[in-house]
């Protein structure tokens, strides 16, 4: 059944090739004791089993100290009393009444089949596979090809569970969308308190789409995973670039607050902010390509990594220069509309009085 299921395994396109060390075909023998026979004999049960254990296995007695070492004493028939089958017929054991008794009398032998080895997982016997991955697919896509093929090969009873980094995946794989989401959440709440507004960081966030159509496309074109590497890259894509968000909507902040009109403001801040905003910017990316064009061991990590960042950072640069500003306006007239409402209002008030 074992060989049955790798070799169903095989066949899917997400699957290279699956392995299993496992084997139930190892030549063995099977040894019966007659207990109610030993009983009227008079022969212990337990007496048998030490008697072919220590004989045809080994069995461990006590340790000795000697030129300052310690041995451990083991014993065990020599070879050429424990090589055949009919070997068993010459040990003896003896009974209750003193008596020996050829162990061949109270045991009866057959040759079978099993395994070499039994495994066990989670207190289950089981087989351990070890699945290559298809180039041009990933891992997620891997993992649902043994989904399939279990539920259509495994019989009732049998089922399957993941070890090592698989199944570290599939624990934290759904975390993702949890951690993306309080990483916005923590920007909005931070910028929120800078600026002293609830419209304000918006158009810092609206600026982070650009970075990740930018990693996702690059990553796409390069044929790479979605991987935990470059989850890892989109994370630090947020602060990146939030921060040249950040350098243009604080300066249009501080000119419009010096009286300058709005647009002319957003103007001024993206102008002021430019060079620096390119200079940072490119610095960093160029700062990656070693990890983009990376090769050899673990390239693949850090390939998936440097062209995340890469792409994002890039897309972000181009795209959030032009449309921060814009961004910025159309927010801040919202915010002004608001503002001056209960400016209003108070006013009324006060003439009512």
């Amino acid at each position: 059944m074992s060989k049955a299921f790798g070799m169903e395994l095989s066949k899917e396109k997400e699957v290279a090739y699956a392995y299993t060390g496992f084997r139930n075909d190892i030549p063995q023998y099977l040894l019966t004791v007659d207990k109610e026979k030993a009983k009227k004999m008079g022969v212990p049960i337990s007496s048998i089993y030490s008697s072919l254990q220590s004989m045809f296995g080994s069995l461990y007695i006590n340790d000795f100290n000697k030129y300052g070492k310690s041995y451990r004493v083991i014993i065990q028939a020599d070879a050429q009393y424990r090589t055949n089958m009919e070997d068993i017929s010459k040990v003896n054991v003896r009974s209750d009444a003193g008596e020996m008794v050829p162990i061949g009398t109270l045991v009866s032998i057959k040759p079978i089949e099993g395994p070499e080895l039994v495994k066990r997982f989670n207190l289950y016997t089981s087989a351990d596979y070890t699945i290559s991955i298809a180039p041009g697919y990933s891992s997620g896509q891997a993992i649902e090809a043994v989904k399939r093929v279990a539920q259509k090969n495994l019989p009732f009873g049998f089922g399957y569970e993941y070890s090592g980094m698989t199944r570290q995946e599939l624990i934290s794989g759904g975390q993702a969308p949890f951690i993306f989401a309080l990483c916005f959440i923590f920007v909005y709440f931070l910028l929120a308190a800078k600026y002293e507004s609830w419209l304000l960081p918006i158009p810092v966030l609206l600026a982070l789409p650009f970075g990740v159509f930018g990693a996702f496309g690059l990553q796409w074109a390069r044929g790479l995973q979605n991987n935990i590497y470059a989850q890892i890259g989109l994370i630090m894509l947020i602060g990146l670039i939030a921060k040249n968000a950040i350098l243009i909507v604080e300066f249009a902040k501080l000119k419009h607050k010096e009286g300058m009109p709005l647009f002319d403001a957003a103007r001024e801040g993206a102008k002021l902010r430019f060079r620096p905003i390119l200079m940072t910017s490119f610095a960093f990316i160029l700062g990656v390509v070693p990890l983009v064009i990376a090769s050899g061991a673990g390239a693949a990590s850090r390939n998936a990594l440097g062209t995340s960042v890469f792409g994002g950072m890039l897309v972000a640069t181009i795209c959030g220069v032009l449309v921060v500003p814009s961004l910025y306006v159309a927010f801040q007239k919202i915010e002004n509309k608001f503002r001056k409402k209960p400016e209003n209002a108070t006013k009324d008030e006060l003439k009512t009085h």
